[in-house]
């Protein structure tokens, strides 16, 4: 399962055009730091504990694979940018732009330079109105309440107005349009965590191929030739059983699955592994299949180059695949270039992923979602 951060940070500004300030905070977290999945509206509050002019104030939830103390760096950067001066006192002060993890998981931290939970969020209606806002199930780690309950309890009786709701750059994504998307590629492209990581900012639901418990798998490995049939058969049937399953229990209306296979690459690889008589009634019993399996609105194939993923196959130390060669995955490439010549042009699209680390650099994962975005606008 790919890992990351689900993050609370709490904006405010009472210099200047406070609500620019707070979109463009917004935007270039972003587009940064982590994807934005969810904003409060804008509140309008008093300053707190200072004399000053009012805030506008809300609240932002966003994944991220950043650590805290790395994210507290990048959100000082953005802050900065925007314009926020360095204190020179330890007195409140007026800002452009004021930015604070209020929420990092379920994670507590008592750090010099870093409290999480927010150690006075629970005393600031400025904090917990727009958290309100945010749809999550989370509970405060030390208190053991809902954002709910903080707010009931809390003490503070200033007065907070709603001034509007503002825009995110997540709305400018068209993937509702899709009920169904699946991802292809090689062996160590990066499917799975692609499409575990848009289900996870797009709110999708995830069909993940179950290849870690095929027993014949690691056995292919060191003989193919004597499992390379009984591990496509299992395979096929696995994928079928899955896919008919999982799809039939969706409703495309209003769902968005995304999967990290295809039923076609059953056949794709069969056409590598099998002798030629075993491939013909391997076919056979795959045509049959197929014809069962609801076809995907959308097929993306991640493209990379082998030493690439020779070195993504090592680093993610399965001791069954240690025996992957060079000629193996290119001789899957050519089966899967051959299977995608045969596509709809309008459902398929290729991205050619060898500089591009979606995985760890977030500007490059929203190259990809750009890239795929582009692609069902057309």
């Amino acid at each position: 399962m790919h890992r990351y951060n689900k993050v609370v940070l709490a904006l405010g500004s009472n210099l200047g055009d406070k609500k620019n300030h707070l979109i463009n905070a917004v935007h270039l977290i972003h587009n940064e730091i982590g994807f934005v999945t969810q904003a409060s509206a804008v509140y309008e509050t008093p300053s707190w504990g200072f004399d000053s002019f009012p805030f506008y104030n809300m609240c932002i939830l966003i994944h991220t694979h950043l650590l805290p103390q790395d994210l507290l760096i990048r959100l000082k950067e953005v802050e900065k940018k925007l314009g926020r001066e360095k204190k020179t006192t330890d007195s409140y002060q007026a800002r452009t732009v004021d930015i604070d993890i209020v929420y990092f998981n379920d994670l507590v931290l008592n750090a010099p330079d870093l409290q999480i939970p927010h150690p006075q969020m629970q005393h600031r209606k400025f904090v917990l109105e727009p958290l309100n806002d945010l749809i999550f199930d989370w509970k405060h780690p030390l208190l053991l309440q809902t954002t709910r309950e903080l707010l009931a309890n809390c003490n503070d009786s200033s007065e907070i107005k709603k001034v509007s709701d503002i825009h995110l750059p997540k709305e400018n994504y068209c993937f509702q349009q899709l009920n169904f998307l699946a991802i292809e590629g090689n062996i160590g492209v990066g499917k799975t965590t692609l499409a575990q990581k848009i289900a996870q900012d797009f709110n999708a639901k995830t069909i993940l191929e179950r290849f870690a418990d095929n027993p014949f798998l690691p056995r292919f490995y060191k003989e193919p030739e004597r499992y390379a049939f009984p591990l496509e058969m299992s395979f096929l049937a696995d994928r079928y059983t899955q896919l008919h399953a999982a799809l039939g229990k969706h409703d495309f209306f209003n769902d968005f699955v995304i999967t990290d296979y295809y039923i076609y690459k059953s056949l794709i690889f069969a056409q590598v592994t099998l002798e030629p008589d075993e491939a013909l009634l391997y076919r056979t019993v795959f045509d049959v299949m197929y014809k069962e399996i609801t076809k995907p609105d959308l097929y993306i194939y991640l493209s990379q180059n082998t030493d690439n993923l020779l070195a993504n196959i090592k680093k993610r130390n399965r001791g069954y695949e240690e025996n992957i060669q060079s000629d193996y995955l290119n001789n899957i490439n050519k089966s899967y270039n051959e299977y995608i010549g045969t596509l709809p042009k309008e459902k398929l699209l290729i991205i050619d992923v060898t500089n591009i680390d979606f995985v760890e650099n977030h500007k490059d994962y929203l190259k990809v979602l750009n890239v795929i975005n582009q692609k069902i606008k057309q």
